[in-house]
């Protein structure tokens, strides 16, 4: 990670999934600890989630900010994710995903992490597993709620009860669950739902005599219901300023997030239409009038969508630019006619940018059709680097 002072950058992970190409995404980890900060300040107990390479923005780099700000648990996805945090960091570290195969559970004993267990098939391996290494299997229950994904049934818990009496190698450390609309004000009945549902599994774990923390929370969850807090919150989308409640009555609560993820690209270049020119594959695009339009170095193939093609809008030399025509492979076109000097070199920025009509996460999302976690995911597969004024 760069050091030094303020806005010092570090090229430390370039060799992304997308090579050969010009997009650097350009990660502020000033703003992921600040808002690590912030969810803290609200909820007590965040285990920030790092899974799927930090949501696109560097596994590594964000754990070890994440350490550095005090964070005590992380949440990675896979077992193998787990595995590759543990030379970085101490604390406790739960797999989202848990065990899949004999590997995965010989991997989480070896490397004392704390796994999702959502089926019997699960604890078997993971107490074979202890056994052979003669120790203990840390792990998570995880229970479906309503989310209808993974997770055990609350009818399920007295053979699980009898599991864990059976298997003392076993130890209990975590019970989880995941809430599907927590981050939707008008869907508030069916947080409510979850939550009973969470509770009275608890509840009947807690009379066999088992003792836990319990896990329920995500980004929405944390910021807007203090009575599902719990132990330990597991916020996401948020901890990278994104607030789960953009566009609602409940934008409030994450007014003060700031994103970290900014992605740009070079102007190739810039050259005159006259009225009725048109530009890209299929002629989509016509010029209305005479314009200047500039040619960036950003397609499909650098997980920019085709489907941003006459919908998305760029900033260069902090104005927008609006994406004239189809995406192609490695080259948009943009309308520069309102932004004087604009010239081959400068940079596009895709997400962000300068001045005070930054490109939001949100606004990308939904030219797109989809969501800032997909955004994210996928931009974050180009060369990364990093910003840290510490």
């Amino acid at each position: 990670m760069a050091s030094g002072g303020p806005d010092a950058c570090s090229n430390e992970d370039p060799n992304m999934s997308v090579p050969f190409n010009k997009l650097i995404a350009r990660i502020d980890l000033d703003a992921i600890r600040e808002n690590y900060l912030l969810l803290r300040e609200v909820a007590g107990n965040p285990a920030p989630v790092i899974k799927a390479d930090a949501y696109g923005h560097g596994l590594l780099p964000v754990a070890r900010t994440l350490a550095q700000a005090g964070a005590g648990s992380m949440c990675v996805g896979s077992v193998e994710e787990a595995v590759a945090l543990r030379g970085e960091f101490s604390g406790r570290i739960v797999s989202l995903l848990g065990p899949l195969d004999k590997a995965d559970a010989a991997a989480v004993v070896e490397h004392g992490l704390v796994p999702y267990i959502y089926r019997r098939e699960q604890l078997a391996m993971l107490a074979e597993a202890a056994r052979n290494a003669g120790g203990q299997a840390r792990l998570a229950l995880k229970f479906d709620t309503g989310m209808g994904r993974l997770g055990f049934r609350l009818p399920d818990v007295p053979d699980l009860v009898a599991t864990l009496a059976a298997n003392r190698e076993l130890r209990l450390e975590l019970v989880a669950s995941h809430l599907a609309t927590a981050d939707e004000p008008a869907r508030d009945d069916y947080v409510v739902r979850q939550r009973g549902v969470f509770e009275a599994v608890c509840s009947e774990l807690r009379a066999a005599g088992l003792d836990f923390a319990c896990t329920l929370g995500n980004s929405a969850g944390l910021l807007a219901y203090p009575e599902l807090r719990y132990d330990l919150q597991r916020p996401g989308i948020a901890l990278y300023g994104v607030n789960p409640f953009c566009g609602t009555p409940l934008a409030h609560l994450g007014e003060r997030l700031r994103p970290a993820m900014s992605v740009r690209t070079p102007v190739a270049q810039v050259h005159s239409l006259d009225a009725g020119e048109s530009v890209s594959y299929g002629c989509t695009f016509v010029a209305p009038k005479a314009m200047r339009v500039a040619v960036i170095a950003a397609g499909y193939a650098d997980c920019y969508s085709r489907a941003l093609g006459g919908k998305a809008e760029v900033v260069i030399r902090g104005r927008r630019a609006k994406v004239c025509g189809r995406v192609c492979m490695q080259l948009s076109i943009v309308d520069v006619s309102d932004i004087p000097g604009a010239e081959a070199g400068d940079d596009a920025w895709l997400l962000g940018g300068e001045g005070d009509d930054p490109v939001t996460p949100d606004e990308l999302a939904g030219w797109w059709g989809t969501i800032t976690y997909e955004v994210f995911c996928l931009l974050g597969l180009n060369k990364r680097e990093y910003v840290d004024g510490l």
